[in-house]
């Protein structure tokens, strides 16, 4: 009886080993610092977080394929330049298009939007089309998308400068509020529960988890692996593009070096709250919870005092963990 006990607890915190190491991490930051747990510090992590789960839910999509995606973080930059050089101010002084009339909103964003699909077509076709290893087309494209997005940055009258001076009603897509709840968080919650509710209740998500358990076993099976991979890097790169925008808004500007790196973040994410390296295992609940880990890594350390580039060990050090945890599991269900 006694070791029945123990075999259930351990396969209770197995099984949420995530969400126990969050909350962990929240009363050693708060037994510190009481004022963590106040509702401006919720708040501020999650505005800092919104724009990491939309990139982590797009990367979600791609590396439960078993494929990744390193040109995330370039879509990013791509897209918040792309986005804010059409919505700056009129009476600003330094407006990258010195003529272009004031456009509705929504035209700039899915101009931006666009931009950002185009570059996941293209992955898409590389990949699913002439069966080009992810790593390496993604690679190739993000080098190329970072060029274009440099070039563009790069046009006179901006040469290379900050883009600044943005307007108000897009700024407020990333600083306002609606009911007390940041809009951006808003976004961000959307597109996590939509995309919960595709992998979880429809045959697409279903077909996507086969193809990264299996990817021969799925072909036999009559699943379409080529237009799965490629409509998964399509709505994949969207996420990114579309959080690119967000990026720009939240923080009422753009360079090229914006989203340098995300990709890592959000591939690092995703492993920590349960997405095997293999593909074919993960939740979107786990997800959030891995960006939600770094998020309160990167503000609790700050808010006690303590040196930011420990933020750094402690990331790498919770990262290994998690990817030598799933590496166990799969080696114990094997």
């Amino acid at each position: 009886m006694q070791n029945v006990k123990i075999k259930k607890t351990i396969n209770f915190i197995s099984q949420n080993f995530i969400y126990l190491f969050l909350l962990l991490l929240i009363i050693i930051i708060a037994f510190i610092n009481p004022n963590f747990l106040s509702l401006t510090c919720l708040r501020d992590i999650l505005l800092q977080c919104s724009t990491r789960v939309i990139i982590a839910v797009g990367m979600f999509c791609i590396l439960l394929t078993g494929g990744v995606d390193l040109g995330a973080g370039r879509v990013i930059g791509f897209t918040a330049v792309l986005s804010a050089s059409m919505l700056q101010t009129t009476d600003y002084a330094r407006r990258f298009y010195p003529n272009l009339p004031q456009q509705p909103l929504f035209i700039p964003i899915l101009i931006a939007l666009l931009a950002g699909v185009v570059v996941g077509i293209l992955n898409g076709i590389i990949i699913s089309r002439f069966s080009v290893p992810p790593f390496i087309a993604t690679l190739g494209t993000q080098v190329i998308v970072y060029g274009i997005t440099s070039i563009y940055f790069d046009l006179p009258p901006n040469n290379s400068q900050p883009i600044g001076g943005l307007r108000k009603d897009f700024t407020f897509l990333g600083s306002g509020s609606i009911g007390g709840i940041p809009i951006i968080v808003i976004l961000a919650i959307l597109i996590a529960a939509i995309a919960w509710l595709v992998f979880t209740k429809t045959s697409f998500g279903k077909n996507t988890y086969a193809i990264g358990g299996n990817r021969q076993a799925a072909e036999v099976s009559g699943i379409n692996v080529k237009m799965t991979l490629f409509i998964i890097y399509t709505v994949a790169s969207l996420c990114f593009a579309f959080a690119g925008v967000l990026e720009a808004a939240r923080t009422g500007g753009a360079t090229n070096n914006y989203g340098f790196m995300y990709e890592f973040d959000a591939i690092a994410a995703c492993f920590v709250g349960g997405v095997s390296t293999t593909g074919g295992i993960g939740t979107i609940p786990g997800v959030l919870a891995g960006v939600f880990i770094f998020g309160v890594i990167n503000y609790g350390l700050t808010f006690i005092g303590i040196n930011p580039y420990w933020q750094y060990i402690l990331k790498g050090i919770v990262i290994v963990f998690a990817v030598a945890f799933d590496i166990r599991k799969y080696i114990a269900k094997k």
